[in-house]
């Protein structure tokens, strides 16, 4: 497949005039689109398509093959066909006062089918008697009749299949703007723009057989078989993550243009004393993160580089060694975490052994007293301190170090864009330590950290017990107390995990929450939080502080219960914790707060009410806190929902305990448009790719696109110039990589 050459003289670039207009032309209004009126402009300006291009990039959502109809006679029940026929007859009927049904007759050369269509009555007024259309859905037998319910409709008004080919494409229209008048729409911009330039050079279309970007926009809008559709699908989705790939990194070398990196010292006497004094042997996995984190903090450039460990698997040593590192080189560095409950642990589970090794450190969080705040803040711009441990306390104006040359951030995705920024503000040119445990597929990483280098860790330290999940209903909820009374006789202790806290659904989750939703991200992968309370029904599910007093009265009266929320002072979280972790509290009801990092060896058991209402990953986060020492522990999810569907998701808690497995089980239940979210590294112009589907695309994206950076910084490069400008124009304006 070959776009149509032009004719007309090249010029000076190389490019005939006709070629380089037919490029123009793709950033030209909708307006000037045949047929596109300003009242038509404006409703699909109300779509987001206020350019050429915009419609161009209006793709099908399906398509209507044609060539594969079945006929009413030969159509086998209870398959899945499309059938296209004709409207015998049309009625709207009511069989109960709530319930309105639209049934159709539809007739073709062999017989009759029966279409009803429930909830529709609005297709009384847009179908009629002797319309042409094409219905796909399940064909089921009753009554005499073969019938589709509910089926998906296409009404072929416009003699689609003589006008499309064989194939019809089905693209998402308005109320106002048919599916048909958005097929002619389309089809006079690809005439407006044929023989438009290639922004992807010549040598990655050879290498890959991809289409020209003109071939691919006409057979994925237009195919003649299904073949080309995907063909061109692939083409594009290549072009879309390439051009992700190349702003990522251009961004990235940005930040970082002509200011000085820290070539770190990495095998220095506080990176071995560190290794000496660990009371266990690293993972093979741990080993290598360690050197790969350790190899580019070496180098004269600024590292960016992110950690991704399943829950329980010791990332936070592996930062560690780094921290180490920044004292061997003289410098400092500050590590900040989501929650001060984080914060405060690293202090008491990493700071022993950094002051074995000789290293530096204190805690800072909004709840530090004002005295030794400026005390920590006196010996930080001294540069007596070597590792700055605190939360969002860490980004105040008057904080300042000596020298800082590392920052590390933990659960990076809680903290919005500008935090982090201001956090790398507080060095010269430091560089970046990101850690997650949540568990992303490496294609979904790329996609989404293309500017990172990154790390695995997979694998868990073998002494810890691990646990065991259970899925229950809330009728069989017995079975999680009785075991949690067992633990409790035992001397262990026990986790109750509620969603909300009060009767209001919309109340705070505390630091965490409040900084996540700060700069407005949505970050749909590791949404894996509880959507978002504030549009959950109040009444719904349970009260933490009702379920603590009811709890302490009726089930563990024999025991402490604390409660733990996010709402909670700084302070009070901290003495809670430390009354959970001493053991002066055997049961702690506690909300999301406790999901990231918590660590407690003696809590054995945990019980999730309303589980169903959760992600998998959060799920996952959350039971990694039981488990921890040398008993294994027991999960159970009580589900407030009995339909399969939620039953099944979290069956997927049962079967395995890799969260990477979770990870790929939980993208492929998503949609195409959710596994990235809209807002996150500009992922919005992904409108084609799916990470699942898709992992080999984004891998040579990526590896393509270190390439050209490698050899051509700026793409200046003839070959990389259009190349360069087109991934301008997609991350201008609204669509930047923050999504702003």
């Amino acid at each position: 497949m070959r776009d149509q050459q032009t004719t007309s003289s090249p010029t000076a670039g190389g490019c005939s005039l006709d070629r380089l207009a037919a490029t123009l032309a793709l950033d030209e209004p909708v307006g000037k689109v045949k047929g596109v009126s300003p009242a038509r402009a404006r409703v699909l300006e109300g779509k987001d398509i206020s350019t050429v291009r915009d419609l161009l990039t209006h793709y099908p959502h399906r398509y209507i093959d044609m060539s594969q109809l079945e006929k009413v006679a030969g159509a086998p029940i209870g398959a899945m066909c499309t059938i296209a026929g004709e409207i015998h007859e049309i009625k709207l009927k009511k069989p109960k006062p709530r319930l309105s049904l639209v049934e159709i007759a539809l007739t073709d050369d062999t017989g009759l089918l029966m279409v009803t269509c429930f909830r529709q009555p609005w297709l009384k007024d847009s179908l009629s008697k002797g319309m042409r259309v094409a219905v796909s859905g399940k064909v089921e037998f009753n009554y005499g009749f073969k019938r589709m319910t509910n089926p998906f409709i296409e009404v072929l008004e416009d003699d689609a299949a003589q006008d499309c080919g064989l194939i019809v494409p089905v693209h998402p229209a308005t109320e106002k703007i048919s599916t048909a008048w958005m097929r002619r729409f389309i089809a006079n911009a690809l005439d407006q723009c044929r023989g438009m330039l290639d922004p992807v050079p010549l040598a990655l279309r050879a290498r890959y057989r991809l289409f020209s970007r003109g071939a691919a926009l006409s057979a994925i809008h237009f195919p003649k078989a299904m073949a080309d559709a995907e063909e061109a699908r692939r083409r594009l989705a290549y072009e879309e993550v390439l051009l992700l790939e190349l702003h990522l990194m251009t961004e990235a070398a940005k930040r970082s243009e002509g200011r000085p990196a820290t070539a770190h010292a990495i095998d220095g006497k506080r990176v071995q004393a560190l290794q000496a004094g660990l009371p266990f042997t690293l993972t093979d996995e741990q080993k290598a993160a360690r050197e790969e984190v350790l190899a580019v903090m070496a180098k004269c450039t600024v590292a960016s580089h992110l950690i991704l460990g399943d829950v329980g698997t010791g990332k936070t040593i592996v930062a560690g060694f780094a921290l180490a590192a920044c004292a061997d080189t003289g410098t400092q560095a500050l590590m900040m975490a989501p929650t001060e409950v984080l914060a405060r642990q690293y202090g008491e589970n990493l700071g022993p052994l950094l002051d074995e090794a000789g290293v530096f450190w204190e805690v800072l969080t909004g709840s530090t007293p004002a005295a030794e705040r400026a005390a920590i803040l006196e010996r930080a711009k001294a540069g007596t301190i070597d590792v700055l441990f605190g939360t969002h306390a860490l980004i105040e104006d008057d904080v300042s170090m000596r020298h800082c040359s590392l920052v590390v951030i933990d659960e990076q995705h809680r903290f919005g864009v500008d935090q982090r920024a201001r956090l790398l503000a507080k060095g010269e040119a430091p560089d970046a330590l990101y850690l997650t445990a949540t568990p992303i597929p490496r294609s979904l990483a790329l996609a989404v950290y293309g500017d990172l280098t990154l790390s695995y860790i997979r694998q868990r330290p073998t002494n810890t017990a691990g646990n065991e999940t259970r899925v229950l209903t809330k009728g069989e909820r017995g079975h999680a107390y009785d075991a949690a009374l067992a633990a409790l006789r035992q001397g262990r202790q026990v986790y109750v995990v509620c969603p909300l806290v009060g009767d209001s659904a919309s109340q705070d989750e505390g630091e965490g929450k409040a900084a996540f939703e700060q700069e407005g991200e949505s970050y749909e992968y590791a949404s894996i939080r509880i959507e978002d309370e504030g549009d959950i029904a109040e009444g719904n599910l349970k009260a933490a502080k009702q379920e603590a007093a009811f709890l302490q009265a009726k089930t563990f009266f024999d025991y402490k219960v604390d409660l733990l929320y996010g709402g909670m002072s700084g302070v009070e979280k901290h003495e809670a914790m430390q009354r959970f972790r001493s053991g002066a509290t055997q049961v702690l009801v506690a909300t999301t707060v406790i999901e990231v990092g918590v660590d407690v060896p003696n809590a054995s058991v945990m019980i999730v009410e309303d589980a169903d209402r959760f992600g998998l990953a959060q799920l996952h986060q959350l039971r990694g806190r039981v488990g921890r020492g040398d008993t294994p522990g027991e999960v159970f999810l009580i589900s407030a929902s009995k339909a399969p569907p939620a039953l099944e998701r979290l069956a997927a808690m049962e079967r395995t305990q890799d969260g990477f497995e979770l990870a790929s089980y939980d993208l492929s239940l998503r949609r195409e448009g959710d596994i990235l979210g809209n807002r996150q590294h500009g992922a919005s112009i992904l409108k084609l790719v799916n990470v699942v589907r898709d992992g080999k695309v984004i891998e040579a994206a990526h590896s393509d696109a270190l390439e050209i950076l490698g050899s051509d910084p700026h793409m200046e490069a003839p070959e990389h110039e259009a190349l360069g400008r087109e991934m301008r124009l997609a991350f201008k304006g609204p669509k930047t990589a923050d999504g702003g």
